[in-house]
């Protein structure tokens, strides 16, 4: 049984059980079952099913709760738990780390996250199993980054192949790889490659941005200003974990970053439920000074117009307020709620790219101003800004290639 949180922020429970009305704020557990134990499931749900009874609530999926008493084999006394001593690890090899899901969004729980710096402690990968149907959540899709990391979709239909690649998978020494023929090429699975466009939308940011460390050093408030530009509000909630419990703080955030310094500290912050909005923070102290490195996703569906516009106004305030270093804009077709189906997805396309006023004089104003090949940067106060198109030309991968290695030269 995972440890109870308090969720408090508005629809992160309809976020991750799709469908759910749960309304809150609520306590949040989970409780897993080792599929090596004959009953452990029944055994679960019992468990959850008395709780809710006990404490008034309810279970998801409902189907699994129960009242019934379920009696522990009499030929089974313990369990020996994994050398790695991660609960959330179904199935544990030299190479690799094992996690069975079957629901519909693969969130990066606690458990999950601890079993990622499990595997990764170990020099093992991560290996996520799950149906078809399940999807993943974007701090998961970014944790699992990295080969041999993998998230493994068990189709009964078509066998088991890479929900990010779609490469056909077998299980061979101990971990998931890619079936390959006689001259090493991979197979891409049927359902993998037929995946319809629905006409949504995503805005990415990445920015980094830098501070002295000093004692007044606030943190969170870059990525607070972008959320305000871009949506009209702060962010909702933030945590170190899905689902995200905490009311927006960025006092609340700093503290815990002062306290795990010199360590980085990783952070997910998501908005209110009318504007699909989610954002991964890591904190890092460098010898430069303190660093965020900034992801945020929105979700626009295809009636809905992605505030492009309001980029330059955000270039100028994150430069002036927040240490801008570098602010990358891109444009892809994917899903509203920001959720990542086993399927193709089309790769992002990049809109623009901005370089914070401190930055832009480290690379040299005469450049930094001037690149060879284009595109011409405007002056957004002693920010540089770089349009490179609309996010529907792929040609702009090109021109920004173009643009970062003339940077670096300097």
């Amino acid at each position: 049984m995972e440890a109870p949180v308090l969720v408090q922020v508005p629809g992160e429970i309809e976020r991750l059980l799709p469908g759910a009305a749960y309304g809150g704020p609520v306590w949040w557990t989970e409780a897993r079952a080792s599929t090596a134990v004959a009953d452990a499931g029944r055994l679960a749900g019992s468990f959850a099913g008395r709780l809710a009874t006990v404490l008034g609530g309810a279970v998801w999926p409902p189907e699994a709760a129960t009242t019934d008493v379920v009696p522990l084999a009499t030929d089974v006394s313990a369990v020996p738990v994994p050398v790695t001593d991660a609960p959330a690890i179904d199935v544990l090899t030299e190479a690799t780390g094992v996690v069975i899901q079957d629901r519909p969004v693969i969130a990066l729980t606690n458990w999950l996250s601890d079993a990622f710096r499990t595997a990764s402690g170990a020099d093992r990968s991560l290996q996520i199993v799950t149906p078809p149907t399940a999807r993943l959540t974007l701090p998961t899709r970014t944790a699992l980054r990295g080969l041999p990391n993998r998230w493994v979709i068990q189709d009964p239909d078509h066998g088991y192949y890479d929900g990010l690649s779609g490469a056909e998978l077998r299980w061979k020494d101990g971990t998931f790889s890619p079936v390959r023929d006689e001259r090493g090429g991979v197979s891409v699975s049927v359902p993998f490659a037929t995946a319809a466009d629905t006409g949504d939308r995503q805005l990415l940011l990445t920015l980094r941005t830098r501070h002295r460390p000093t004692e007044s050093l606030a943190l969170g408030h870059a990525l607070e200003t972008a959320w305000r530009h871009l949506t009209g509000a702060p962010p909702a909630g933030w945590s170190t974990a899905e689902p995200v419990n905490l009311p927006w703080s960025t006092r609340e955030i700093t503290d815990l970053a002062r306290a795990r310094s010199p360590r980085p500290t990783f952070l997910i912050a998501v908005g209110h439920p009318e504007r699909p909005a989610l954002a991964t923070v890591r904190v890092l102290r460098t010898p430069r000074g303190v660093e965020e490195d900034i992801t945020l996703a929105l979700g626009y569906g295809c009636d809905e117009e992605p505030p492009l516009k309001a980029i330059p106004p955000l270039l100028g305030a994150l430069d002036a307020e927040h240490g801008l270093v570098s602010l990358l804009v891109l444009l892809r077709a994917a899903r509203r709620d920001l959720t990542v189906p086993a399927c193709l997805e089309a790769p992002p396309v990049p809109v623009a790219f901005a370089l914070g006023a401190s930055e832009a004089d480290v690379v040299g104003r005469r450049r930094a101003e001037h690149p060879p090949a284009g595109p011409e940067p405007s002056h957004v106060g002693r920010a540089l800004h770089y349009p490179l198109g609309d996010g529907m030309d792929a040609g702009a991968w090109g021109r920004l290639r173009d643009l970062t290695d003339h940077l670096r030269r300097g």
